[in-house]
């Protein structure tokens, strides 16, 4: 019975001691993705950077935070829930106002990476005790403080036209470096889409002796808090920004109608002008094309006419040539003629000419038809004359004095 009671009193301290070790673990266990404030019976604090189990101490308190927290703001409808999720915190869509006192609704998300040295650590967890009060009181106020300052810096309309890129910019350099000290300017503007003059106030950064912007001091590098990083993902403005935005797009619209339609005149007109050109250089080229044919065929024409020339003036020279051969040949041959009708008087021809006289006057008496001894003759005496004989001799004695013809031999 002893025995049984001693096991028994052993048992129950033995289950004692693993209760009361289990509530009160000295040990615990660090993820790779945070780091652990741990306080100590005695008041000394320690932070555990290292993942896996360590010795925290009997009766420590432990505050696990995130290696980093980013901060989001996406909602539309926000409940001020600052929970911590997946080491992310909502705090809902950012109003900003820019430089032409218009409003927009930021949406983004920026993210801080917490301090790897202890004291700067222990200076956070003792300023703000977890994650979820170091957001809403620092960082949160502190990402709508850049923010804001960035949109200040430029108006709707120049956010718009393509300042996107500088706001982000802006943004991150005043994250990094603290927000800019800002001096504001006002000046009238006129507006075209309205035709008013409105009030323009134009925002510039305070800059030092050496050019620097001066800065409000940075709320996160006190405690040695640094960007990881930053984006704005929309903006969303005011219902009287998107109306004066639609104004200056249809007018924008309209400029850009008119400019493409005068560029297509101004084009239409440069490729008139160039057809134009074009056709008067064909125009230009037929015609010298036709000048050059004809003046080859002028050419042509002179050359085979001076050809023809040199032609008839070889034919001339040659016909002259031939006329006074012939000329020389004819005086020749007249010449020769004439010194033998000068030696004989000419006789041949005269015989010739006396020959065809007789020809003829015989030629015709001997047709005639009539009598050539008269039928009756009258009177007395000797009287036999023969008509016919009378006449033949009469010619021949004609013709002969007409040719001066000597019958007799010399």
């Amino acid at each position: 019975m002893e025995i049984n009671n001693k096991l028994i009193k052993v048992g129950i301290i033995s289950v004692l001691v693993i209760v009361f070790s289990i509530i009160l673990n000295p040990f615990d266990y660090n993820e790779p993705t945070e780091r652990t404030v741990i306080t100590r019976m005695d008041g000394t604090q320690k932070v555990q950077f290292q993942p896996g189990f360590y010795y925290a101490g009997f009766y420590a308190k432990t505050q696990v935070y995130p290696n980093q927290l980013s901060v989001l703001y996406s909602e539309k409808e926000f409940d001020n829930d600052l929970t911590l999720k997946d080491n992310t915190v909502e705090i809902g869509l950012v109003k900003v106002r820019f430089s032409d006192a218009t409003e927009a609704y930021v949406a983004g998300i920026t993210q801080y990476l917490l301090p790897n040295e202890e004291k700067a650590m222990l200076i956070i967890h003792n300023s703000h005790r977890n994650a979820e009060a170091l957001v809403s009181r620092r960082l949160a106020p502190y990402t709508k403080e850049c923010l804001q300052s960035s949109a200040q810096l430029m108006s709707s309309e120049m956010h718009y036209s393509g300042g996107r890129a500088q706001m982000t910019q802006d943004y991150l350099d005043q994250l990094r470096n603290g927000t800019y000290l800002l001096s504001i300017n006002e000046t009238t503007q006129f507006d075209s889409t309205d035709n008013t003059n409105k009030r323009v106030y134009s925002v510039n950064i305070k800059k030092d002796k050496n050019n620097q912007p001066l800065r409000k001091f940075s709320s996160i590098k006190e405690y040695v808090v640094t960007l990881g990083d930053a984006q704005i993902t929309n903006v969303d403005y005011s219902d009287q920004v998107k109306a004066m935005l639609q104004k200056k797009i249809e007018a924008a619209t309209q400029a850009s109608i008119s400019k493409q339609r005068l560029m297509t005149a101004e084009q239409q007109k440069l490729t008139a002008k160039a057809e134009g050109e074009k056709k008067l250089t064909e125009i230009e080229y037929v015609q010298k094309q036709e000048q050059t044919i004809a003046v080859v065929k002028a050419e042509t024409q002179v050359e085979l006419a001076k050809q023809d020339l040199a032609k008839q003036e070889i034919a001339r020279q040659a016909a002259e040539k031939e006329a006074a051969k012939i000329k020389t040949l004819a005086d020749a041959e007249a010449y020769a003629k004439a010194k033998v009708m000068q030696a004989d008087g000419a006789l041949e021809k005269k015989l010739a000419t006396y020959e065809k006289t007789q020809a003829m006057w015989a030629k015709a008496f001997g047709e005639y038809q009539g009598s050539l001894v008269p039928s009756f003759i009258s009177g007395g005496g000797n009287n036999n004359t023969n008509a016919g004989l009378n006449f033949m001799e009469i010619m021949s004695a004609k013709a002969q004095m007409d040719l001066m013809l000597n019958m007799k031999n010399k």
